[in-house]
């Protein structure tokens, strides 16, 4: 068997400890690569490490605070001599619900999540990335990053932010050989997606029937679909890609295949997964 494609690179993965995140994480360390698991729900993180063994690291890691994003990049180059790949992944569903009833609080909490934890990953990456002269820079947007009406108000803000940033910050670091880019899932089976679509994080066979019924390709995604962009987007395969989003969705947003939003409408709040209560 020959190299992995991400052979000898080292990365970080926020929000590894599950859905997205730990599939990425897997899809790394098969091809190659040595991988700090970066996520709040720090028992989840060091069992996933574990499971993996010498190519994996766990670190307690909240994206919405600059220390413990900074602490991810140094175990990093500390545990493993470098970082090659930063993968500002974390996320949540956050608030939800009509515009006129959506709380400044709950704005605030989610834009500290899904845009600020972007920042910081991308901010402590460069810190390192730079002075090294090479690296990748993925974040994690959202078919609604790329069309209003895919979901909730404060969610679809942060995503389209996350493209916007991607380019912004691109544009910046290519010089130093930096490449960034982002991704936009469609839905994928996940718990916050199940939680979202069936109220029960564990649903993930009635998720994907959900799903599968709206696909234009007629079968769900899931969190392999969108860690195997990763792997590309990562690898030297794509040394020519930057400044863009790879969007990974079954043509759900070049199709037109969408449905009412459900999220415009109830009772305001905000949803939140990956060790965070609901407020």
């Amino acid at each position: 068997m020959g190299a992995g494609r991400l052979e000898g690179k080292v990365a970080v993965v926020t929000g590894g400890a599950s859905g997205i995140g730990a599939g990425t994480v897997r899809r790394f360390v098969e091809e190659g690569a040595r991988v700090v698991v970066a996520d709040l729900q720090h028992d989840a993180a060091a069992a996933l490490a574990a499971e993996l063994g010498d190519a994996a690291a766990a670190c307690r890691t909240d994206v919405t605070a600059e220390a413990d994003v900074a602490a991810a990049v140094d175990l990093a180059v500390a545990r493993f001599g470098r970082l090659d790949v930063m993968f500002n992944n974390a996320g949540i569903l956050g608030a939800i619900g009509p515009i006129a009833e959506t709380t400044a609080e709950a704005w605030d909490a989610t834009m500290a999540v899904l845009l600020r934890g972007v920042f910081l990953g991308m901010k402590h990456a460069a810190r390192v990335m730079v002075p090294q002269g090479s690296g990748v820079i993925l974040s994690t947007s959202s078919t609604a990053g790329v069309q209003g009406g895919l979901g909730p108000h404060a969610y679809t803000a942060a995503k389209h932010a996350v493209i916007g940033l991607t380019k912004s910050v691109a544009a910046e670091l290519a010089p130093h050989g930096i490449r960034v880019n982002a991704i936009a899932p469609g839905n994928t089976v996940t718990a916050m997606t199940a939680a979202a679509i069936t109220a029960d994080p564990t649903a993930h066979d009635r998720t994907a029937a959900f799903i599968a019924k709206a696909s234009p390709l007629g079968y769900a995604g899931f969190p392999v679909d969108i860690a195997n962009a990763a792997v590309f987007l990562a690898s030297d395969e794509a040394r020519y890609v930057n400044a863009t989003c790879l969007v990974v969705d079954a043509g759900q947003t070049g199709a037109g295949a969408n449905g009412p939003n459900r999220f415009h409408r109830g009772e305001a709040a905000v949803v939140r997964e990956g060790g965070r209560r609901n407020a």
